[in-house]
């Protein structure tokens, strides 16, 4: 908090030339790989255009070599014609700069979303590489 009282909840953004506000992200969901900033707002929304995907969240996974590496959870829109792991990485790779795309996928049946369709990646990492809260 500021000495005038402004107090941040985390939230990354920025203003446009109309003045609106608009976010991005949240500064505890950014994921630094190799000391890069990856936002997983912008990883998610480049692979939910792929046909096959119905939902996707991305994390950060602790990495010896990169300090944290980006990891996409994905549920398939039909389990009949199942996606693989390169096919994703690929289609990412047209998409995204090449320290955005995912280093590794995981698919699961469904993603975990409250009632008010939000989500919370933080135990979500923590589930896959035994970390206590954000990385």
């Amino acid at each position: 908090m500021t000495d005038d009282g402004f107090a941040t909840v985390g939230d990354l953004g920025w203003m446009n030339e109309e003045g609106y506000v608009l976010l991005a992200d949240r500064r505890v969901d950014m994921v630094v790989t190799g000391g890069a900033n990856v936002f997983p707002a912008e990883v998610e929304s480049a692979l939910s255009e792929h046909s096959g995907i119905g939902d996707v969240v991305v994390i950060g996974l602790r990495d010896e070599e990169w300090g944290h590496r980006v990891h996409a959870i994905i549920q398939q829109m039909d389990e009949s014609t199942p996606l693989t792991e390169g096919e994703i990485i690929a289609y990412a790779k047209v998409r995204l700069a090449a320290h955005k795309v995912p280093k590794t996928v995981e698919f699961i049946d469904r993603i975990p979303r409250s009632d008010a369709v939000k989500l919370n990646r933080a135990p979500l990492a923590a589930e896959r590489d035994g970390a206590d809260g954000p990385l």
